[in-house]
């Protein structure tokens, strides 16, 4: 049997601890029941994906809308729902 020592934030932890005790498993079982997935997906069990937020485009169109803002003014709520 392996033991894994694997560094992780000291609130994650404790966060996915308490999940974990609701639902009746151990930390151990829940990183052998994703370790048990990876292995029959032959990948990440789910998809992994950017925030679209933090995209060039939506960035680049955040800065345009401030900069027109700033520009002729206007309140956040006009900003918001102006389109492009």
């Amino acid at each position: 049997m392996a033991n894994l020592n694997i560094p992780v934030d000291d609130t994650l932890k404790q966060q996915a601890e308490l999940i974990f005790s609701d639902i009746g498993i151990s930390l151990s079982a829940a990183t052998t029941i994703f370790l048990k997935q990876v292995v029959r997906c032959n990948g990440i069990p789910f998809e992994l994906r950017a925030d679209p937020f933090y995209s060039a485009q939506n960035q680049a169109r955040l800065l345009e809308a401030k900069e027109r803002m700033e520009k002729n003014g206007g309140t956040v709520h006009e900003l918001i729902e102006e389109e492009p």
